[in-house]
């Protein structure tokens, strides 16, 4: 599945990582992911989330705040029963770790810009090809996989329709108007609404809307360093101001947690 990021030849393996015929070769790190993002394919030095994101990630997500998200995207996964899937920018792991629980018998993949993020997810399911890279230049093949995931991640749909076989398609998560409501009333004068069917009207053409369902819960954070990782891992945490950050980790807090599943098909 995997190709040259820089002349988009095949890779196989060699020695201690991949190479292709023009000799292009990519060394695997200690960890167990491959480096597949060229230097002049970078827009700084390291980029993606830092350290101290990935962090904050990890302790909250595995602290199981969001276990019902993952176990419904696992649910819905299984259902396709894909044979090659790919997460699109994976972070730490944590829902690649219940993809792959969820379909043992697949070929799986998983990608994200941000070294340190992938340094901590190779960990949590060593079976699985994780992957540094862009995911605007994704180095998988065309129409090699069934079922590409996309988990508050971006998404670049000329790469995935360039991916998926027909009939396969993006099982995406995101966020609804609801998600978060009570930290965003807290740290911003005003909230803005905005419209959860809003990525739809950016479908490239053969590509559908096959299925849809959200799901809600409430999650009460109780501890200063759960409402202080939940800020760091967000966009909150860098566009809010320092006072009103402070006053939420202050605080108790008890947030609608709201996300959308979307199942969006190539015909």
């Amino acid at each position: 599945m995997l190709i040259c990021p820089l002349c988009h030849q095949p890779l196989t393996a060699l020695d201690n990582g991949v190479a292709c015929p023009a000799n292009h070769r990519f060394d695997r790190a200690r960890q167990g992911y491959l480096n597949l993002l060229p230097v002049q394919h970078k827009k700084s030095r390291d980029p993606g989330d830092n350290q101290a994101m990935v962090e904050a990630r990890r302790r909250f997500l595995e602290a199981g705040h969001y276990a019902p998200i993952a176990e419904r995207l696992a649910a819905l996964a299984a259902v396709r029963a894909p044979q090659h899937w790919l997460d699109i920018g994976c972070g730490e792991g944590y829902y690649t770790a219940r993809l792959a629980q969820a379909l043992p018998n697949a070929e799986g993949c998983a990608l994200d810009i941000s070294r340190e993020a992938v340094k901590r997810a190779c960990r949590r399911a060593p079976q699985l090809t994780w992957l540094v890279a862009s995911m605007a230049r994704i180095p998988l093949a065309d129409a090699s996989c069934q079922l590409l995931a996309s988990v508050f991640s971006p998404l670049d749909w000329a790469e995935a329709v360039r991916l998926l076989t027909p009939g396969g398609g993006v099982l995406r998560v995101g966020p609804t108007r609801h998600h978060l409501l009570e930290l965003r009333e807290r740290l911003y004068d005003e909230v803005r609404p905005y419209d959860d069917e809003k990525h739809l009207a950016r479908l490239p053409a053969g590509i559908r809307l096959a299925h849809s369902e959200t799901l809600e819960f409430r999650l009460n954070l109780d501890s200063p360093e759960a409402r202080a990782d939940l800020l760091a891992m967000t966009p909150h945490g860098w566009r809010a101001s320092a006072e009103r950050r402070a006053a939420v980790i202050e605080r108790t807090l008890e947030v609608s947690v709201s996300v959308r599943y979307d199942w969006l098909q190539l015909d």
